[in-house]
C-alpha cells in the first residue's frame, strides 16, 4: 500500500464500473480493484472497499498517488455504490461470484432472458426465474434467497455510508454485528461507543444527528455521562464528584443540568456508572479503589514474612552502604511492605542489588518487575536476574483481559521487587496486590517526585501517605553521581531552584541550557543539534542515541511537528511507505511501541526502526533495540507512533543516552516542576535544555500537581485507623 501523493493534485472524483477485484483482505477492510471509467479507461483503486464485486458502479472520492511498485493508483477516501444498469454490466455483476449460487454460466442464462430488466425481476417478481430454461423451482428459490441476503448487506452498506460512517468503520460494524449492523445503528447508535473500537461518543453523536435522533434522547444523555467520566479517567482521575459530572455532561450535550442528571442516573441504573461516597465511578474503578486498601492490609498484617530471613547487616554483596541505604535494606527485614524512594544518583539501584544479594544468600525465591519493558530491562541489567513487565509477570491475557496470577493462584515469590512504581496506576496495582501471597515481602522502588502514572490514580502518593508501608527516602547523592551536572541540576529543580548554566569555555559537560523562546528558532536549533552538532562533537548517533522530549503533542515544538521535520531530515529519500489513518509510515523511520503486545513480545515504550514494507502481504517489519525483528500487519500500525520526538509522559520508565528538551512559553499549560524534573532524569549521558529563562522559571516555580479525583488515600487511612482501633481493643 506504499504510495506517494503526486504533487499539485487535490481530492477528486472518479466514476466507473468494477471490472475485477484484484485483492481483498480477510477482514474486508482493504481491497484493490480495477475499474473502467465511462471513457473505457481502466484504473487501479485501493482503500477500504469491503464487500464489492465486479459489475457494480462506484462513485469514488480520493487522491491519485504513485505507488512505489505498482505505479499510478487512485487512493479512495470515500465512495458510493450502485447496481449496474446495462445488460452487460448486470451479467458481469451476477457472474462475479457476488451472489452465492450464480456463476458466469447461470448469470448469462438469466440476463440473456430478462436483459436490462434482470435486477427488477430479482427484486420484485422473482417467481419469473422459473421461466428461464434450465432453472427449476428449487434452484430459483436458492437464487432468490441469495439475492435478498446480498441485497440486505449491500443496502446496509449504502445506508451506513449515507449517514457518514466510513468504509473502514462499516467493515468493523459488519464484523461486530453481521447483517444486523444497520439495525443496531438505527435503534441506538450510542451503543457503538460502548462496543466498537474506534467509535466513541463524539462519532456516535454525529451518526445520531444524521439519523435525526433528538438531542434530549435518554440514550444520548446516558452515553454522554459515561463519555464525560471516561474522559476524566483518560487524564488520570479515578472518579468524579456527581455535581461536576452533571456539569460536564450538560456542557457536552448542550442540555440543561436536570436532563444531564437524568443521564447520569440512567447510566447508574444500567450499571454503567456507580455512586460511592458522593463520587461517581465506573464499576471497575469503584471496585479497585475499595479493594486495594483491603489487599494492602492483608499483606501488611502478617506475622511471618520472608524478608525477616535476610540478615539485617553484613554479608550480602560486600558493597559498602551509607546509613540511608543500610536503613532501606534493614527495613525489608523488619516489615513485609516497604517503599524505597529518591531521585537520581542516590543509590536506589545499589540498595536493590544488596537486597537481592542477601535474598539469594537466604535462599529466597525472588521476583523482579517494572511497568515497562525498558524499565524491566534496566532492572535485569542491574541485578543479574530476569525482570519482566508487570503484565508479563502476572500473565496477562490480552484476548480475555484477565491475569493468570491472582488471589486463587498467587505468584510463587518470597520477595517481590517492583521498580518505577511512580508509573503504577490503580488497576495495575489492584492486579499486582491480588497476586501477592501473604508472607511475601513486597518492595516498591521509585521516585515520588516524578510525574504520576498515565493511567488513573496516584497510587505511589497514596501508598506513601497510607501508613501501611515503611518508607525510606534516599537523599544523599553518591560521589560519582555528584560529578554529573544532569543529576545535580535535576536535584536543584526538584528543590525549586533553577538549573545552573554551563560556564563558557569549561570543556565538554553533560548538561547545556540554550536560552531560546521563539518556537521556529527552537525547532531550527533542534534540527541542527540532532543532525550535526551532537554527532560531530559528542559522537552520538542522531537517531539511535538522541531522543527529543516535549511537554505536548501540538504546536511548533510539539511531537507532531518535530517528528515531521526530523523524519525529512534524518530519513530522507524516496523510500517505501504506507498510510494508516492520517499517519504515514516510511522505511527507516524511528518508531515507538505505544501498547503492550504479548504475542509479539513488544511493550509500551520499546523503540525500533521500520526496516521493511511488504505491500503485497500488507505487512511491515520493525527492528527493536537488541536487534530483534518483529512483523506487523498494516492494520496493526496504530500500535506504533513516530518517535524522533515523544512527550515527556510517554518517556516515563525509559532512559536515553541523549535528551533534547524544548521548554517554551507556548508550553505554558504544561510547565510544571515534576514534568521538567521527569524529563531531566530521562537523560543518561547528555541533556540539552532549549528554553527561555522565563519558561524554566515558571516550570520550576510550579510545584502544584494537578489534583486527581480519587479517594484511595482516604480509604487506606480509614482502613488503617479501624485496624489500629481493633488492635488496641484486642
Amino acid at each position: 500500500m506504499s504510495g506517494e501523493l503526486i504533487p499539485g493534485l487535490t481530492r477528486t472524483t472518479l466514476r466507473g464500473e468494477i471490472r475485477r477485484v484484484v485483492f481483498e483482505s480477510d477482514d474486508g477492510a482493504f481491497a484493490v480493484l480495477k475499474i473502467v471509467d465511462p471513457a473505457g479507461n481502466e484504473h487501479a483503486v485501493r482503500g477500504s472497499l469491503c464487500g464489492l464485486s465486479a459489475g457494480q458502479f462506484l462513485e469514488l472520492e480520493g487522491y491519485w498517488d504513485r505507488h512505489a511498485e505498482f505505479g499510478r493508483q487512485f487512493r479512495v477516501e470515500s465512495f458510493r455504490i450502485s447496481l449496474p444498469s446495462t445488460a452487460e454490466g448486470i451479467k458481469r455483476y451476477l457472474g462475479s461470484g457476488a451472489i452465492p449460487g450464480i456463476g458466469k454460466k447461470m448469470a448469462a442464462l438469466i440476463v440473456d432472458y430478462f436483459g436490462d430488466e434482470t435486477l427488477t425481476v430479482l427484486d420484485n417478481n422473482s417467481r419469473r426465474l422459473r421461466e428461464v430454461p434450465g432453472i427449476g423451482a428449487a434452484r430459483a428459490e436458492q437464487i432468490v434467497k441469495a439475492w435478498r441476503s446480498s441485497g440486505s448487506r449491500r443496502d446496509s452498506f449504502i445506508f451506513l455510508q449515507g449517514i457518514g460512517i466510513s468504509p473502514a468503520f462499516c467493515a468493523r460494524l459488519f464484523r461486530r454485528y453481521g447483517d444486523e449492523a444497520a439495525q443496531v445503528v438505527r435503534k441506538n447508535p450510542y451503543r457503538l461507543a460502548e462496543e466498537v473500537d474506534g467509535i466513541g461518543f463524539l462519532k456516535a453523536d454525529e451518526i445520531a444527528r444524521a439519523l435525526g435522533i433528538a438531542p434530549e434522547s435518554p440514550d444520548r444523555l446516558t452515553a454522554a455521562a459515561v463519555y464525560s467520566l471516561n474522559t476524566l479517567i483518560d487524564s488520570g482521575h479515578v472518579c468524579c464528584p456527581e455535581p461536576e459530572l452533571i456539569r460536564l455532561t450538560a456542557e457536552l450535550t448542550g442540555q440543561p443540568p436536570e436532563a444531564a442528571a437524568n443521564g447520569v442516573n440512567r447510566a447508574m441504573e444500567r450499571h454503567l456508572l456507580r455512586r460511592l461516597d458522593g463520587m461517581i465511578y465506573t464499576p471497575l474503578l469503584a471496585r479497585a479503589e475499595t479493594e486495594v486498601p483491603e489487599l494492602v492490609a492483608r499483606l501488611a498484617t502478617v506475622k511471618e514474612f520472608a524478608g525477616s530471613r535476610l540478615r539485617p547487616a553484613g554479608g550480602g554483596s560486600g558493597i559498602r552502604l551509607n546509613a540511608e541505604q543500610e536503613q532501606a535494606v534493614e527495613t525489608v527485614c523488619r516489615t513485609p511492605l516497604s517503599i524505597i524512594t529518591g531521585g537520581p544518583g542516590v543509590g536506589k539501584t545499589t540498595v536493590v542489588g544488596e537486597i537481592v544479594a542477601r535474598a539469594r544468600a537466604a535462599g529466597l525465591n525472588i521476583g523482579l518487575a517494572a511497568p515497562t519493558g525498558r524499565a524491566a530491562k534496566r532492572l535485569s541489567e542491574s541485578t543479574g536476574l530476569t525482570a519482566r513487565t508487570l503484565h508479563r509477570l502476572l500473565m496477562y491475557d490480552p484476548n480475555t483481559g484477565r491475569f493468570g496470577y491472582g488471589a486463587d493462584d498467587p505468584l510463587p515469590y518470597d520477595l517481590l521487587i517492583i521498580d518505577e512504581v511512580s508509573m503504577l496506576d490503580l488497576l495495575l496495582a489492584q492486579a499486582l496486590l491480588r497476586a501477592v501471597k501473604p508472607g511475601c515481602s513486597l518492595v516498591l522502588v521509585g521516585d515520588a517526585d516524578q510525574l504520576p502514572s498515565v493511567g488513573p490514580g496516584t497510587v505511589l502518593a497514596s501508598f506513601l501517605a497510607s501508613g501501611w508501608f515503611q518508607v525510606t527516602r534516599l537523599v544523599r547523592i553518591f560521589r560519582q553521581a555528584a560529578d554529573s551536572r544532569i543529576i545535580i541540576n535535576a536535584h536543584r529543580v526538584n528543590r525549586g531552584l533553577l538549573p545552573e548554566k554551563t560556564p563558557p569555555g569549561g570543556g565538554l559537560t553533560d548538561f547545556y541550557w540554550i536560552e531560546q523562546d521563539d518556537p521556529e528558532k527552537a525547532l531550527a536549533t533542534i534540527e541542527k543539534l540532532v543532525a550535526e552538532r551532537i554527532p560531530a562533537r559528542f559522537g552520538f548517533h542522531p537517531v539511535n542515541d538522541v531522543q527529543i522530549l516535549t511537554p505536548m503533542n501540538r504546536g511548533v515544538c510539539g511531537t507532531a511537528a518535530i517528528n515531521e521535520r526530523l523524519e525529512a531530515l534524518l530519513n530522507p529519500g524516496d523510500k517505501p511507505q504506507f498510510k494508516f489513518g492520517e499517519r504515514v509510515y516510511k522505511a527507516g523511520d524511528k518508531l515507538m511501541q505505544i501498547s503492550n503486545n504479548y504475542d509479539k513480545n513488544v511493550f509500551n515504550g520499546d523503540l525500533g526502526r521500520l526496516v521493511r514494507i511488504q505491500s503485497r502481504e500488507k505487512s511491515f517489519s520493525v527492528v527493536f533495540e537488541g536487534g530483534r525483528q518483529v512483523e506487523y500487519s498494516m492494520d496493526e500500525a496504530d500500535q506504533l507512533t513516530p518517535a524522533y520526538a515523544v512527550t515527556v509522559h510517554k518517556s516515563q520508565g525509559s532512559e536515553f543516552p541523549v535528551v533534547v528538551l524544548p521548554l517554551l512559553s507556548q508550553h505554558y499549560m504544561m510547565l510544571q516542576r515534576n514534568l521538567l524534573y521527569t524529563a531531566m532524569t530521562r537523560a543518561r549521558k547528555l541533556l540539552i535544555l532549549i528554553g527561555s529563562r522565563r519558561a524554566v522559571e515558571i516550570a520550576v516555580g510550579n510545584s502544584r500537581q494537578e489534583p486527581r479525583f480519587s479517594l484511595l488515600t482516604e480509604r487506606m487511612r480509614e482502613f488503617r485507623r479501624k485496624y489500629d482501633e481493633a488492635f488496641r481493643r484486642s
